[in-house]
């Protein structure tokens, strides 16, 4: 059942000061709060002093194929009970789920959730032997809610999974991240003026919290839209592409299509002719796994073994349609294949 307003929750990484004023240390933004200020996220505010949240909330919650958000390398075939929570921290042009990321900026919905049941979900994935995601819009503005999640989900063998921006502090990674099987993290510009154009926020972080995730061992795979005059021509797409192998070449990257939505319905979705040589470009600069879940058909959603070619996950546009990784190995070569298969 909805609230029709939002049900706050006390926060994590707030710093307060004598003042009354409040700190959120959970991303980059730094809000520095007055009593009953709201930040940037319009989901994180100062309450006589202390931090509290919005996002202990569920305003949508489905079953999802794991090939949705995109993970490929992680549990192929294999289910996700994806749950939000409005806000965002950033404010794409494009956002098809702007009704939800945007609350509170005068272009998303009113409010939409309810109190989040952290035992009853992870009841509901160990039904559906399922791992848990947060997704749809940014999770890095709910570390209570995951690390309520992963209360349960950890005892119940049930991984907890994210779709993120990836803008947020150490602090705030290095808090989640022991709890987290996996990240989808969007790289979604080049350079920094592009990046602020299109979401308000510096790429720096993004970038920093890539490497911070897979130094701490969470399995990460990176996805870029290719969003016109952002990440949509051969030089950008070189540039991401090459920031992602120097961290490591075995990180599988997701190339988008562009979908008209929200601010930018004026634009044209994207070329599979862009996509194809988008491919192109992340091999060249290194990347063994690059995909693209639709516009190229199966080639470009299949995993092949990076040492002989063996077909070792073949994928319609959202599914698996049959994995012979065994162990982790490759069945013709019996090479290590990164991921986490089981």
């Amino acid at each position: 059942m909805n609230d029709n307003e939002p049900r706050w929750h006390p926060a994590v990484l707030g710093s307060p000061h004598p003042s009354g004023r409040v700190t959120c240390d959970l991303c980059p933004h730094g809000c520095n709060l007055r009593p009953g200020q709201t930040g940037l996220c319009r989901v994180r505010r100062n309450h006589d002093g202390e931090l509290q949240t919005a996002t202990f909330t569920v305003a949508a919650a489905h079953l999802d194929p794991i090939e949705r958000k995109p993970l490929y390398h992680v549990r192929p075939g294999s289910a996700v009970l994806t749950v939000a929570a409005p806000g965002c921290t950033f404010r794409c042009d494009y956002c098809v789920n702007h009704r939800l990321s945007q609350y509170g900026r005068g272009d998303g919905s009113g409010w939409l959730g309810g109190e989040a049941r952290p035992a009853e979900l992870v009841a509901e994935a160990v039904a559906h032997g399922a791992a848990v995601g947060l997704s749809y819009t940014e999770p890095g503005l709910a570390p209570e809610l995951t690390l309520a999640l992963a209360e349960h989900a950890g005892p119940a063998g049930v991984p907890v999974v994210w779709k993120t921006n990836g803008f947020l502090t150490a602090a705030a990674i290095d808090l989640v991240a022991p709890v987290l099987h996996a990240v989808n993290v969007d790289i979604k510009a080049a350079g920094e003026v592009a990046h602020r154009r299109l979401t308000g926020a510096p790429l720096g972080p993004v970038l920093d919290a890539v490497e911070r995730f897979r130094a701490a061992g969470v399995w990460v795979e990176v996805s870029t839209p290719l969003v016109p005059g952002t990440a949509s021509e051969t030089g950008d797409l070189r540039t991401i592409a090459r920031a992602i192998a120097a961290v490591d070449p075995f990180i599988p990257w997701h190339l988008l299509r562009f979908t008209p939505d929200y601010r930018m319905q004026h634009h044209v979705p994207t070329l599979p002719s862009a996509l194809a040589a988008a491919c192109a470009i992340g091999r060249d600069a290194g990347l063994r796994f690059v995909y693209v879940e639709r516009a190229l058909g199966s080639a470009g959603r299949n995993t092949l073994c990076p040492n002989c070619d063996t077909t070792l996950v073949s994928r319609g546009i959202w599914e698996t349609v049959e994995a012979v990784v065994v162990d982790g190995r490759c069945p013709g070569c019996d090479v290590l294949v990164p991921g986490q298969w089981g």
